[in-house]
């Protein structure tokens, strides 16, 4: 009956009155009268229940396409499904079997609250999922409240998802914003052509989606989007290693696929506050803007209330040193600063991934020895290749040392461990750091 959230869209809509039409009903009930007085066929009738329903259900509109209907049947009934299955493959011609499950069915706490339950770690099934003590608030909880407070400024604003209001933080705003919301289900293409359509309308679309899931709609953010240069804010949720989830859903790739797009603006916060500065920045912006961010919690900086534009480009130095620059883009410039402690390195707060800090790019590889750039993205095309096409512009025979995730997908694990086998914490950044120095 769902997959992550409550299902939207015509087709839904039309498939819920399949099953609840009056039609099936009034059939159902005349049959089970007249089947009545013979028991034995009534028996015989229940377990062929789930094909008479293709018999005496409109499934017109499949029909218009040139599919047989068959159902709805009950999903969680396996032998009614497997012996319809097999009927349906001595089938000629195109087959729309349309089955119903109830989400969680079998486990009643599941079943109340299909979204808590979509996806758990461990708990005492008797006791159910104990809700976490408040704590740090994650990347995801900054977007969604900086987007119900942007709203509140410009109401040209409107959020769109494609089937991920809970994971991607749109709850409050669609509470809060009803007619400004719009869960376009599960099509990530769709999502991008209605955002193109709206900006072109003078609507200041905000897209929130998750880095893996935007890889669905290339080719819409190519041609609907950035060759037309519109203003559409994408608001990337976990970007880089999203831990349980594993590599289906980790978010490596997305500086790399981003960042090659012309009038694209990409951007990575390194903490809450530069989250809330970024998005407001790239909202401000009158062209396709991306703003990265990771799955959880950043290091705890509390945003300010206030909003404020960042420069566009610009980086900042966060510490200064000697011989070694640790350019740092996104979440893992903590564990650099807590490398460079060690090595006595400066470290920049890269910010923009395009348009580069190419000044800041030229001031650190004319005052430092070494360079050593560090992202929560595949190496190949992420944002240390930018900046070694940046040091060949610029003339610079410069030895560079490139972290950040390995050529190949990343298995599941705890995210923190995982950044650690992948040398990004800040022993493993230290290590690699010593190893280039000592060459």
């Amino acid at each position: 009956d769902m997959s992550i959230s409550e299902n939207v869209g015509a087709l839904n809509n039309y498939l819920a009155k399949l099953m609840s039409g009056r039609f099936y009903a009034a059939a159902r009930k005349t049959g089970e009268k007249v089947l009545g007085v013979m028991p034995p066929m009534l028996e015989l009738a229940k377990r062929a229940e789930e094909h008479v329903k293709g018999m005496v259900t409109p499934g017109t509109l499949f029909e218009e396409f040139g599919f047989n209907y068959i159902g709805p049947i009950d999903g969680h009934n396996i032998e009614v499904l497997v012996q319809t299955l097999g009927n349906l493959r001595k089938l000629e011609g195109p087959q729309f079997l349309h089955v119903v499950t109830r989400k969680g069915k079998g486990y009643e706490r599941a079943e109340d609250d299909p979204i808590l339950y979509h996806g758990v770690t461990k708990f005492d099934p008797a006791a159910g999922i104990v809700a976490k003590a408040a704590g740090k608030p994650t990347y995801t909880q900054i977007f969604g409240d900086w987007l119900c407070d942007m709203a509140a400024q410009d109401s040209r604003l409107v959020g769109i998802t494609p089937a991920m209001r809970e994971g991607s933080g749109l709850v409050r705003f669609s509470q809060e914003y009803p007619d400004r919301y719009f869960d376009v289900g599960i099509a990530e293409q769709h999502a991008l052509t209605f955002a193109a359509g709206l900006a072109c309308e003078g609507y200041k679309p905000v897209v929130a989606i998750y880095s893996t899931f935007l890889q669905r709609a290339y080719d819409q953010l190519i041609h609907d989007i950035c060759i037309q240069n519109l203003p559409v804010l994408f608001a990337i949720d976990r970007a880089g290693l999203v831990g349980a989830d594993g590599p289906t859903h980790a978010g490596s790739f997305d500086l790399s696929y981003m960042r090659c797009l012309p009038n694209m603006t990409v951007m990575a916060p390194a903490d809450e506050d530069e989250c809330r500065q970024m998005l407001y920045t790239g909202f401000r912006i009158d062209s396709p803007v991306a703003v990265r961010y990771p799955r959880g919690s950043g290091p705890g900086v509390v945003p300010a209330t206030a909003m404020q534009a960042l420069a566009v480009g610009k980086g900042e130095v966060r510490r200064r040193g000697r011989r070694i620059a640790i350019l740092s883009f996104g979440a893992l410039l903590k564990p650099c600063l807590d490398a460079a402690e060690k090595l006595d390195a400066t470290v920049a707060n890269m910010r923009f991934v395009k348009p580069l800090d190419e000044d800041l790019i030229r001031e650190l590889a004319a005052s430092h020895e070494f360079l050593v750039t560090v992202e929560e993205n595949t190496i190949l095309g992420g944002a240390g290749s930018a900046v070694l096409e940046v040091l060949e512009k610029l003339g610079f025979n410069k030895k560079v040392l490139q972290l950040g995730l390995p050529d190949r997908f990343i298995d599941h694990g705890d995210p923190g461990k995982l950044l650690k086998n992948c040398g990004l914490d800040a022993d493993g950044i230290h290590a690699s750091i010593k190893t280039l120095v000592a060459e």
